[in-house]
């Protein structure tokens, strides 16, 4: 009898899926399905809605719990699905009243339970909770931040998570310090738009200044890492961490969306692709080993050949924007960029299919200029594992123990992935 959580979605979505696991075995719940859900497109929830059939046809005597944001956004499309018996909303999913009432209902033989989901745009603090381990992960996360003050054009979020709410240092140090005790090498710093860290706590700390007291306190920590950022919300002490720091790892996951200046400007975003450029230019000057990862979407209402162009040519011009996350446009309904002219779903899928062929060639360029130099491989799996920056390496030695951190000399490539 065991709770199974299946997440959707982003890293902030794996942590809190662990404290969905303790939070539902603690209040009495077993045998029992909980989808923590995305709603970053349609695509997202229509293969959402596909699981939840799917599961209750294979396990059908098994109850079915829906939380996350596709529920935050839109509870009753969810709670009319006759497979769920039971929908939670982003705020209530961390606290116990919601699975200590699933659970009394259950015992009570309740046909299904009324929906639990608050109004969070009116959340102006964050709760946090200890997480001792992160189950068939070598990493531990932190979250400090949820929720986005910003409204870009393409993007629903906000109204799944509210606006942005951090977390104290205090509770993300002792969630750290537990994490480190546990035997965790690698902390990832999560959230909904982490740049904006600290301007609801007093004094407004910075996201720089969270992460360096982080690695003050903790000096056992071997490496840090950041789950995404925006260029434009970068302050002095986040460069110099990103710049000075060895414990932080060289690979920065860029919230960059497009290369083509009209097109950020309609997608509502803050940064100029000038920006992107120079702040690659900087950090790799000062840190040469600095990799980039980017999100990126083909197929943005109104983008021309022209303006895709600007995009693929940015990649091409930084080369080290190698990890690249692709998405042909979907459209969100609720999001004012589904009401502007789309580009052919025919033509979103070929420019995204070109992305990701130049971000392949990027890549083996990067690992193959690496051949012959050590790494420090932190091990995920039997016979594999990441570098510094967050390449995959095949490791061949035997007697590498599973979350375990040791340094290797490139021997070859094997397609995308390094050889050792």
């Amino acid at each position: 009898m065991t709770i199974e959580v299946i997440t959707f979605g982003c890293r902030l979505n794996t942590y809190e899926s662990e404290v969905i696991k303790n939070k539902a075995s603690e209040n009495g719940l077993s045998d029992v399905f909980i989808i923590n859900s995305c709603a970053v497109t349609s695509e997202a929830e229509r293969q959402l809605r596909q699981e939840i059939r799917k599961l209750k046809k294979n396990n059908p005597e098994k109850k079915i719990i829906v939380t996350g944001c596709a529920v935050q956004v839109n509870p009753t499309k969810y709670d009319e699905m006759s497979e769920v018996y039971s929908v939670i909303g982003n705020v209530e999913k961390l606290q116990d009243v919601a699975y200590a009432n699933v659970s009394k209902s259950i015992k009570n033989n309740q046909d299904k339970v009324e929906r639990l989901v608050s109004d969070i745009m009116e959340e102006t603090s964050l709760q946090s909770a200890i997480v001792e381990r992160f189950d068939g992960k070598v990493r531990g996360y932190l979250q400090v931040q949820a929720g986005c003050n910003h409204r870009c054009t393409f993007c629903i979020i906000p109204y799944g998570r509210g606006n942005s709410r951090s977390t104290p240092f205090k509770e993300i140090f002792d969630q750290a310090k537990n994490l480190v005790d546990n035997g965790y090498k690698e902390l990832v710093i999560t959230g909904v738009d982490i740049t904006d860290y600290g301007l609801d706590l007093p004094g407004k700390p910075s996201l720089g200044q969270l992460v360096k007291r982080l690695l003050k306190y903790l000096p056992e920590l071997p490496r840090i890492r950041l789950s995404s950022i925006d260029v434009a919300e970068v302050d002095n002490d986040l460069m110099d961490l990103i710049v000075n720091e060895p414990r932080f790892m060289p690979h920065l996951h860029l919230s960059l969306q497009s290369g083509d200046n009209m097109i950020l400007k309609r997608m509502k975003r803050r940064h100029s692709r000038e920006q992107v450029i120079d702040f690659c230019q900087q950090v790799m000057k000062f840190r040469p080993e600095v990799v980039f990862g980017a999100d990126i979407i083909a197929g943005f209402p109104t983008e021309t050949d022209e303006m895709f162009q600007n995009t693929y040519d940015l990649l091409n011009e930084i080369e080290k924007i190698i990890h690249l996350h692709i998405f042909p446009y979907s459209e969100r309904e609720g999001t004012p960029a589904a009401r502007m002219p789309q580009v052919e779903k025919k033509i979103r899928k070929e420019r995204a299919a070109k992305l990701r062929i130049l971000g392949d060639f990027l890549t083996k360029k990067h690992i193959t200029s690496k051949i012959g130099k050590e790494i420090s491989v932190l091990v995920e799996s039997e016979g594999l594992g990441r570098c510094e920056d967050f390449c995959m390496v095949e490791i061949s030695e035997q007697n590498n123990t599973i979350g375990s951190i040791n340094k290797h000399i490139i021997k070859s490539i094997n397609g995308s992935k390094i050889v050792v």
